[in-house]
């Protein structure tokens, strides 16, 4: 409760009620503090579940759940012409990005995961300069370095000790994923909203996890209830609610304002690992989480000019 009020808090600072409203503020608020969790739950998830089958088992609840809101959100069905693309989102947004997290997370921390996660806007906006053709500033290249060079300085530092961690690697794979996501799904949200899109990429990336469905139902029986409750807190709270207040906020606030919030999301994660998990963060890490996080406010700032 005390991590939900601080975020409450510090996004309210970020979005004063006398602007925006009180409701977008709270959906922000909600939407970090339950993805901040989410690095969270999966550590303890990883206890009784492969990445595979913690992957589809939290698709599955998401899927459940976003189906039976579809129809009061309006979703639509796509078009066929936008299917590739929208496959594309599944594989890599969701598929892609859940399992390589999931495997990470065996051994990283959930605060350090959350940093490398969170560097991913500086890999977007390399691969919408090569996919989509947007220039980026002088600024946007000094933020892209700086985002690297975190990233990198990251996977050498792991809890109290100093090495190369092949488990953080993934993470940082799975950050490249989710920012090939980002980058797939932008010329979708000019057509749909991004509930909608969340709900297209969250079902296929559950269609494509299926052939671990055996897994799945082996692990199911034998997994703690702690890993358990895990499973169900990620399909229905970051996973479904996440994205819907997201999405809520996304519509009623400036994009520059709503996503620099995200920029608290690493430090809510450091803090609820450390109450719940113990978990402590090498003072490298945190440098590396800080160089970062600056490179991705650089390059915001510093903008990418499409091509005329």
């Amino acid at each position: 409760m005390k991590a939900q009020d601080s975020a409450i808090e510090s996004t309210a600072e970020l979005l004063p009620d006398t602007r925006f409203g009180r409701r977008a503020t709270i959906a922000v608020a909600v939407t970090l503090v339950l993805w901040a969790c989410a690095f969270v739950a999966i550590r303890v998830a990883v206890a009784g579940f492969s990445s595979g089958g913690l992957s589809l088992g939290r698709l599955l609840i998401a899927s459940v759940v976003m189906a039976v809101a579809a129809p009061f959100l309006g979703v639509r069905m796509p078009s066929r012409s936008h299917v590739v693309r929208i496959v594309g989102c599944g594989l890599a947004g969701m598929a892609g990005y859940q399992v390589l997290l999931n495997a990470g997370e065996r051994t990283v921390s959930a605060g350090t995961a959350s940093m490398v996660v969170n560097s991913g806007p500086v890999f977007a906006a390399l691969l919408a300069f090569v996919l989509l053709k947007e220039r980026i500033t002088g600024w946007g290249w000094v933020g892209i370095a700086l985002g690297f060079a975190g990233a990198v300085t990251i996977t050498f530092a792991q809890g109290a000790t100093l090495r190369p961690s092949v488990d953080a690697l993934l993470v940082l794979a799975a950050a490249l994923a989710q920012s090939l996501y980002f980058v797939v799904q932008k010329p979708l949200l000019s057509h749909y909203s991004g509930f909608e899109v969340t709900c297209y990429a969250t079902w296929v990336g559950t269609l494509v996890m299926l052939p671990v469905l055996p897994d799945l139902i082996t692990e199911l029986p034998a997994a703690d209830g702690d890993s358990l409750a895990a499973l169900l807190f990620l399909g229905v709270g970051p996973s479904a609610i996440g994205y819907a207040t997201w999405a809520y906020a996304q519509a009623r606030l400036p994009v520059a304002t709503v996503t620099n919030t995200l920029f608290l999301v690493p430090f809510l994660s450091i803090g609820i690992g450390w109450a719940l998990l113990d978990e402590t963060i090498h003072v490298l890490a945190l440098v590396g989480g800080l160089i970062a996080l600056g490179g991705v406010a650089l390059s915001r700032r510093g903008g990418r000019r499409p091509v005329r």
